[in-house]
């Protein structure tokens, strides 16, 4: 499976979860996760639906090492970022506990961005 596969399945697996919390938090009426389903849905579900996009429409033969290397860093960041926004506004752990982790992984969703830049520039225009 290519990576515009993989994006599409992990996007569409962000979605499931952030859609589960948007219920939960309507059914219980409590909605101090907001701000993690807002960053489940928008980093998980819709920058990962861009990146398949990109890679279906413009990166058809992306470096492999450097392709790899975004997912990984793209998936391992928007997963300590959603994690860790979960158990603070849970209230499960403070922000002095919890802050660095997000500090990591929202750098780490940056740099992701930085290196799907990167192969679309190097890719160059799209011939049709």
């Amino acid at each position: 499976m290519g990576f515009d596969g993989k994006y599409l399945i992990w996007a569409l697996s962000y979605a499931v979860v952030g859609m589960c919390l948007g219920i939960f938090m309507a059914a219980s009426g409590n909605h101090a996760e907001m701000v993690a389903h807002a960053h489940i849905l928008l980093i998980g579900f819709a920058v990962s639906f861009f990146y398949a996009l990109i890679h279906r429409l413009w990166l058809t033969q992306p470096g492999k090492t450097v392709a790899r290397v975004q997912f990984v860093l793209h998936q391992v960041a928007t997963f300590l970022v959603s994690v860790g926004l979960l158990l603070f506004y849970g209230g499960f752990v403070g922000e002095s506990t919890i802050g660095p982790v997000l500090g990591i992984g929202a750098s780490g969703v940056l740099a992701g961005m930085l290196l799907m830049l990167f192969m679309v520039v190097k890719a160059g225009p799209r011939v049709a």
